[in-house]
C-alpha cells in the first residue's frame, strides 16, 4: 500500500469534521483579516473627525469582527483536532491489527524497542498530516484569494503585491525549508528509535547486565544515544526556526513595501489616503494565515517518513509470512488429523534450513513424541503447525485440509498450546488461567491448579510483569493449567515439564494425558523417559526426520532413538552414583 493511501482513506472517513474545520478556518482568517483592516480604517477615520455615527458603526464591526473571530477559531481547533483524534485512533487500530497475525515473524524482523518507536511514535506523528500539511494550504488559498479580490477594489498593484508575497511564503520559503530538511531527513525518528531500542534492552537485562558488570558500559551507550537524538532534535528545531524567520521577513518587507507602494499611489491621486492603514493592517494580518506553511515541509518529511516505517514493518513482514488469504475453520469438537508432505523451512538470514523434506502423518486421536537435539526443527513444526511462519515448501494439512486455506484463528482455538516460553501478564493467578472466553468457576480452577501441583497457589495471587516473581517450574505449570482450561482437541507441547522434577512431572502429565485421551497430542522432549505411551515416536536430527516408530519398535532397531536411551540411561546411572 502507498505510505499515503491509508491516511487519505482515514480523512475521508472523518469528512464531515474536516470541513466544518475548513469552514472555521476559513471564517477566522477572513474575520481576523476583516478585523484589523476595520481598525487601520477607524484609526484613519478618526484623523479627518468622522460623525459620530461612523465611529459607532466602526467600532460595533470592530467587536463583532473580533466575536466571529474567536467563535470561528474555537470551532475550527474543536473540529480539526477531533477529526485528528479519530483519525489516530483508526490509524491505530489499523496497524495493530495488521501487526498481529504477522508475529512472531515481525519480532524476528525489528529489534522491540524500534518496533514500539514505530506503532507508538511513528503512529503519534501522523497526526500532523492534517494539521500541518494537508489543512494549512486549504485556509491559505481560500483567505488569500478573499483578501486579494478586497484589496484589488482599493488598488490592483497593491493586490499584485499581495500576490507576489503569498507566491513566495507558499512556494519559495517552503522551498528552500525543503532543501535544508532533506538533509536531516529522518535522522531524529532514527535517533528516536535507537534510543527506545538500547532503553528497552537495558530494561528486559538489566539483572545480567549488573551480575556480569556490564551495566555502566550500557548506561554510557544509553546516554549517547540520548545525547544524539538531543543533537538532532536541536538541529532539526533549528532548522524549522530558520523557515518561520524566514517567513516573517518576507511578511515585514510585504509590509513595507504595501506602504512605500500605498505612499506613492496617494502622491499620484491614485489611492485615497484614508485607505492606506487598512491595507498595511491587511497585509500584516493575511501573512499570519500562511505563517504554516514555512515548517509544512518538515511536517511533510516526518509523516511520509513516519508512514514508510509503518508501511515497510507491515509490509516486508505480510510479503514474506502471508501468502494466502485464510478461508475455513479447524472444527473444535473432533481430534484432528496431521499430515506434512515434504515440508521445507528456512529462517531468513540463516545459511541451512530448520526443516528439510519433512513428511510426517499423526492420525486423530493419537499421541506422538518429538524428540532430537537441540536446533533438530521440533519447535519449528508446532510454529507452522499453528500458521505462525509459512514452510517454503511443502504443504501442511489438518484434518484433510490445507493450512494455507485455513483461518489462523480457528487454528489457535483448537490447539491447546504450551510453547517453551510463555507469557505471564501483571495480575492474579485467575487473570493469568482465563485468557479466553471460556466461564469457569473458581472450583475449576482450583481444581486444575490442584492437578499441576499447585496446591498451595491462590487465584488471588499476584503475578508480576513475565512472571518475576515465578520460578521456572512454576510457570511451567501454570502454562499447563492454562492449557488444560481449554477444550481444543489437539495438544501441541514444548517442553511442557523440562524445568520439574520427575516426581512432579509424572502426576502432572498422568493427568494430561486423561484429559487428552481421545484428543491429538503432539510432544517434543528431551527426556526419553514415560514414553512408553506413545504411539508414535518421532526422532529428529539436523531438520531432517531420522526414525519413526512405537516405544518398542525404535528400541528393537538400535537406531538413533536406541543410541540416545542409552546415553540418558548412563548419565542416570552415573548421576545416582
Amino acid at each position: 500500500m502507498n505510505e499515503l493511501t491509508v491516511l487519505s482513506k482515514a480523512m475521508l472517513q472523518e469528512r464531515k469534521d474536516i470541513v466544518f474545520s475548513i469552514l472555521g478556518g476559513f471564517i477566522a482568517g477572513i474575520a481576523g483579516v476583516a478585523l484589523f483592516s476595520a481598525s487601520g480604517y477607524l484609526i484613519s477615520q478618526t484623523v479627518f473627525a468622522p460623525p459620530l455615527y461612523t465611529l459607532i458603526v466602526l467600532t460595533s464591526m470592530v467587536k463583532l469582527l473580533g466575536l466571529l473571530r474567536a467563535a470561528s477559531r474555537y470551532g475550527e481547533r474543536l473540529y480539526s483536532h477531533r477529526a485528528t483524534f479519530s483519525m489516530l485512533s483508526r490509524l491505530r487500530t489499523f496497524f495493530f491489527a495488521k501487526l498481529i497475525p504477522l508475529t512472531p515473524g515481525i519480532l524476528n524482523k525489528n529489534r522491540s524497542g524500534d518496533l514500539l518507536a514505530r506503532i507508538v511514535g511513528d503512529v503519534e506523528s501522523l497526526q500532523n498530516y492534517f494539521l500541518r500539511v494537508a489543512y494549512p494550504p486549504i485556509i491559505v488559498v481560500m483567505v488569500f484569494l478573499a483578501t486579494v479580490l478586497f484589496t484589488s477594489a482599493f488598488s490592483f498593484w497593491i493586490a499584485v503585491l499581495f500576490v507576489i508575497g503569498m507566491l513566495v511564503t507558499a512556494f519559495i520559503v517552503p522551498g528552500i525549508v525543503l532543501l535544508g530538511q532533506r538533509r536531516i531527513h529522518g535522522r531524529v525518528r532514527e535517533q528516536r528509535a535507537q534510543l527506545s531500542t538500547e532503553v528497552t534492552e537495558v530494561l528486559y537485562g538489566f539483572r545480567d547486565l549488573k551480575v556480569y558488570g556490564q551495566l555502566a558500559q550500557r548506561e554510557q551507550q544509553l546516554q549517547q544515544a540520548s545525547s544524539a537524538l538531543a543533537a538532532e532534535q536541536q538541529r532539526a528545531a533549528g532548522h524549522l526556526l530558520r523557515g518561520q524567520s524566514m517567513h516573517a521577513l518576507v511578511t515585514f518587507l510585504i509590509s513595507w513595501g504595501v506602504l512605500a507602494l500605498g505612499a506613492y499611489l496617494i502622491m499620484n491621486g491614485e489611492l485615497a489616503g484614508v485607505f492606506l492603514a487598512m491595507l498595511v493592517m491587511a497585509s500584516l494580518t493575511v501573512f499570519e494565515e500562511a505563517a504554516a506553511m514555512a515548517t509544512l515541509p518538515a511536517y511533510k518529511e516526518d509523516t511520509e517518513h513516519a508512514a514508510k516505517r509503518l508501511t515497510e514493518t507491515v509490509q516486508s513482514t505480510e510479503s514474506a509470512d502471508v501468502q494466502s488469504k485464510p478461508g475455513g475453520a479447524l472444527s473444535v469438537d473432533h481430534a484432528v488429523s496431521i499430515e506434512l508432505s515434504g515440508v521445507t523451512f528456512q529462517y531468513e538470514g540463516e545459511w541451512r534450513p530448520a526443516l528439510r523434506d519433512i513428511s510426517l502423518h499423526i492420525s486423530p486421536g493419537s499421541k506422538t513424541a518429538i524428540v532430537g537435539p537441540s536446533g533438530s526443527g521440533k519447535s519449528t513444526i508446532i510454529e507452522l503447525l499453528l500458521k505462525l511462519r509459512t514452510p517454503a515448501a511443502g504443504d501442511i494439512r489438518l484434518n484433510g485440509v490445507s493450512v494455507k486455506e485455513l483461518d489462523e484463528t480457528s487454528i489457535w482455538q483448537a490447539a491447546n498450546v504450551v510453547l517453551q516460553q510463555s507469557h505471564f501478564f501483571r495480575g492474579t493467578i485467575r487473570d493469568n488461567l482465563l485468557l479466553n472466553e471460556e466461564e469457569h468457576s473458581n472450583e475449576q480452577l482450583l481444581d486444575v491448579l490442584a492437578k499441576v501441583q499447585l496446591l498451595g497457589t491462590s487465584l488471588t495471587d499476584m503475578v508480576y510483569e513475565k512472571g518475576e516473581n515465578l520460578s521456572d517450574g512454576e510457570k511451567q505449570r501454570l502454562a499447563l493449567a492454562r492449557a488444560m482450561l481449554r477444550k481444543g482437541r489437539l495438544w501441541l507441547l514444548d517442553e511442557p515439564t523440562a524445568s520439574l522434577d520427575y516426581v512432579t512431572e509424572q502426576h502432572v502429565l498422568k493427568h494430561l494425558y486423561a484429559q487428552a485421551a481421545q484428543d491429538t497430542l503432539i510432544l517434543i522432549c528431551h527426556r526419553l523417559t514415560g514414553l512408553e505411551e506413545m504411539d508414535q515416536i518421532v526422532v529428529m536430527d539436523q531438520g531432517k526426520v531420522v526414525e519413526t516408530g512405537s516405544y518398542s519398535e525404535l528400541m528393537e532397531q538400535k537406531g538413533y532413538f536406541y543410541e540416545m536411551k542409552q546415553i540418558e540411561q548412563q548419565m542416570i546411572g552415573e548421576a545416582g552414583v
